[in-house]
């Protein structure tokens, strides 16, 4: 499979295509957004890792682009701290996840993997299987229980989207915060108890829980 990778961190540059090399994946690497564009409509890639702030084309705009040109592939935006607070904005244009720095190698690995696997396998599929006899209806964002749709409020409705959008995969509270609420000033209590309405809707066992560590929905 070939991977593009933008990023202008020369240090970080080399370190993901040599992470991403050994695993045997052929990976095209750039620090300049516009070259970036250019490769990806002039060859074929299965994923592309995006920095955000780059010269001449910031990864949003690139994921424009793709987007606009329905190009397909998953996209995984490399961010800084000081990015995160536009996180709601990169899923919302498409994005499939998120790799924040500093991040470990292993962690890279993880999700680049699990991006290719999910995208690859499930993205021509409208209706998602969940558990507990419950489906997600990808085309308008619904839930649907056998043949009654649940309803749900807007901020339920935006986190069933990000652990539906990362099922199998723990989602931290942090990056709930992010995008549910766009960085608005809410508290732990405050996803704490979004998750229990969720489950009240749904079943106890629906969203699972790791402390210290996030929530998911087991694909």
């Amino acid at each position: 499979m070939k991977i593009l990778l933008l990023e202008d961190d020369y240090t970080y540059n080399e370190s993901i295509k040599e992470s991403l090399e050994e695993m045997g994946y052929e990976v095209d690497a750039f620090d300049d957004g516009l070259l970036a564009l250019d490769a990806l409509f002039d060859k074929q890639y299965h994923l592309a890792l995006l920095d955000i702030r780059v010269p001449h084309m910031d990864g949003y705009e690139i994921l424009k682009e793709i987007r606009k040109a329905k190009l397909d592939l998953p996209i995984i935006f490399i961010t800084s701290l000081t990015d995160i607070n536009n996180l709601s904005l990169g899923y919302e244009l498409g994005c499939n996840d998120y790799l924040r720095k500093p991040f470990s190698l292993k962690e890279l690995q993880y999700r680049v993997s699990q991006t290719l696997k999910s995208y690859h396998f499930h993205s021509t599929l409208d209706v998602i299987s969940l558990p507990c006899s419950f489906s997600y209806h990808s085309d308008d964002q619904s839930l649907w229980f056998e043949n009654m749709q649940v309803n749900l409020s807007k901020y339920e409705q935006k986190l069933l989207f990000v652990l539906v959008k990362n099922r199998g995969n723990f989602i931290s509270t942090e990056l709930i915060h992010e995008y549910v609420w766009e960085g608005k000033e809410v508290g732990d209590n405050d996803i704490r108890m979004l998750i229990k309405k969720l489950r009240d809707k749904t079943d106890k066992d629906f969203i699972i829980t790791a402390k210290g560590i996030g929530y998911k929905i087991e694909k």
